[in-house]
């Protein structure tokens, strides 16, 4: 195929790009930015996808980010490919001061006593994640599930990151929107002045190649009488 790539990338490289994109995240962050400009949109559109996007990275949804912001972007009726772009803003180096951010804020909502870092929130959704897997297969061997962990890894962690996701999910997606709006109109219209320059050129050359010419033998004045 045209498109294939000739050296196929290996497991470990597709993870090491998800955790650190190829380029660096300033590059990442400029192509996303780039993509979300020239998006064919209204600019208030393209701002509820951004919006929708955004909010869904302050949620505990990992792996279902891209799901539940197309989701929620459709339902807020903006621009499902703004929405999906815009959930970079979680990415790796974000998502640790989002997630202790917003379990902590969620403890205090909740009036849970339960001091959590970075490393044990990460630790606990690793462990859920290996767990829900365990009993998964244990549903088709002889093995025992166990429920425990999990229902303190949802009372805990998933429950008060949730909570406590909300209000710094609308407020820095509301600031996103707000944002997004005159940025994508100034540079829509940037672009129809650069499209229409382009066109005045088109046509005024195609004039020019139209327009009759003189022959070689005509100086442009009568013969004398």
């Amino acid at each position: 195929m045209v498109f294939r790539r000739r050296n196929r990338r290996t497991v470990a490289e597709w993870a090491r790009e998800f955790v650190y994109p190829r380029g660096g995240f300033r590059r990442a962050a400029q192509y996303v930015t780039h993509r979300l400009r020239r998006l064919p949109d209204e600019p208030h559109r393209i701002a509820r996808g951004i919006f929708a996007g955004v909010f869904v990275s302050f949620t505990p949804f990992f792996g279902f980010h891209f799901l539940s912001a197309a989701l929620l972007g459709w339902v807020m009726r903006g621009n499902i490919i703004a929405a999906l772009l815009a959930t970079f803003v979680g990415n790796p180096l974000t998502t640790p001061v989002i997630a202790i951010t917003s379990v902590e804020l969620g403890h205090r909502i909740l009036g849970i006593d339960a001091p959590m870092d970075v490393m044990s929130i990460i630790a606990a959704f690793t462990n859920a994640g290996a767990e829900l897997w365990d009993n998964a297969r244990a549903l088709f061997t002889s093995d025992v599930t166990h429920w425990e962990n999990l229902g303190t890894f949802f009372g805990t962690i998933f429950w008060p990151y949730l909570v406590g996701g909300l209000l710094p999910g609308l407020v820095v997606g509301l600031a996103f929107y707000w944002a997004a709006i005159p940025i994508v109109r100034a540079y829509q219209k940037i672009r129809e002045g650069q499209a229409r320059a382009r066109l005045e050129k088109r046509l005024r050359l195609k004039s020019q190649a139209e327009a009759p010419q003189p022959s070689s033998g005509d100086d442009g004045r009568h013969a004398a009488p």
